[in-house]
């Protein structure tokens, strides 16, 4: 087996954030600012506060998981994957826990600068995505225990930031970023299913429930290839077929061969080690596939056309 990599220093903090995960917290803030151009301008104090908001509370997401999976005996020495400030680092649990919950505090604090130059509703929307953030691994009943995880990730990392991105700046809701959001909705949502595909045999050993385990491997693989076709077939959709298309919706088809690839890589898989390619694949494709799809909003934005 893969023997796993020690950190000291300031990268053992660093890795505590689980830095290669954090596309999940910007990608969505980029698509949900690019689809403002077509509607008006963009508040570049309001960008920079969510976007640092976000991915404080996706690094204290990854914090929370990694103490309560130490907690409940789900990591050892032994694990495969992007785990480890505890078990292999040699950082307390208490100080992951501590952390964790400062980087909550100050993204209430920005949640409450953007309230005031808002509205209340962000202040309610932007709690409860912190409180599933941490229920998504704390309390009695983890959401990451159950067939819902890449559900709520999905719509809370994705559709709901997207949502309130877009709101920060033009001050009103609008059916475009919410089609928007479905794609990075989807490939945020497939990244947690790579996790869960990756770490099946432990996580049923343990009692977890999740899609993966619930369905099997190979019928998880499908799901992600026919979500992630879909999400193409639904770009196409919206450009030839819809008022608000626009030929540069068409450029995220360019991730289509990393697509392929990352499909590929999950199929051939079977060990966590030979699954972490397939992951961080997986991790490539929503950052491609995002950006993408921002360029091309922005060319939209900018042209009109």
């Amino acid at each position: 087996m893969q023997e796993a990599q020690v950190h000291t220093g300031f990268k053992k903090y660093l890795m505590l954030t689980r830095p290669h995960t954090l596309t999940a917290s910007f990608v969505p803030v980029f698509v949900g600012t690019a689809s403002v151009l077509l509607f008006g301008d963009i508040r570049w104090g309001m960008f920079f506060l969510m976007l640092i908001a976000t991915i404080l509370i996706q690094s204290a997401t990854n914090m929370f998981n990694e103490y309560y999976d130490f907690k409940r005996g789900l990591d050892s020495h032994e694990s495969v994957g992007i785990a480890g400030a505890i078990v292999r680092n040699g950082m307390s649990p208490r100080l992951v826990l501590t952390i964790a919950f400062i980087f909550y505090a100050i993204a209430a604090v920005i949640g409450i600068i953007i309230t005031v130059n808002s509205s209340w509703w962000i202040l309610v929307i932007g709690a409860v995505s912190m409180a599933v953030g941490y229920l998504y691994t704390g309390g009695p009943f983890p959401i990451s225990w159950t067939p819902f995880g890449e559900i709520f990730a999905g719509l809370f990392m994705g559709t709901v930031i997207i949502m309130i991105t877009f709101y920060i700046h033009t001050g009103t809701l609008h059916t475009f970023p919410l089609l928007m959001s479905i794609p990075p909705a989807i490939t945020i949502g497939l990244l947690n299913m790579a996790n869960n595909i990756r770490d099946r045999k432990k996580d049923k050993e343990s009692g977890r429930k999740t899609y993966v385990i619930l369905v099997g491997k190979p019928f998880a693989v499908m799901t992600a290839a026919a979500l992630l076709t879909f999400s193409y077939i639904f770009l196409i959709y919206i450009t030839f077929f819809t008022p608000a298309g626009s030929l540069f919706l068409l450029i995220p088809l360019l991730s289509i061969p990393l697509m392929l690839k990352t499909i590929m890589l999950m199929r051939k898989g079977n060990t966590p080690v030979e699954l972490i390619p397939a992951m961080a694949s997986m991790g490539k494709l929503n950052t491609v596939m995002g950006l993408l799809l921002t360029i091309g909003l922005i060319l939209y934005g900018v042209t009109g056309i």
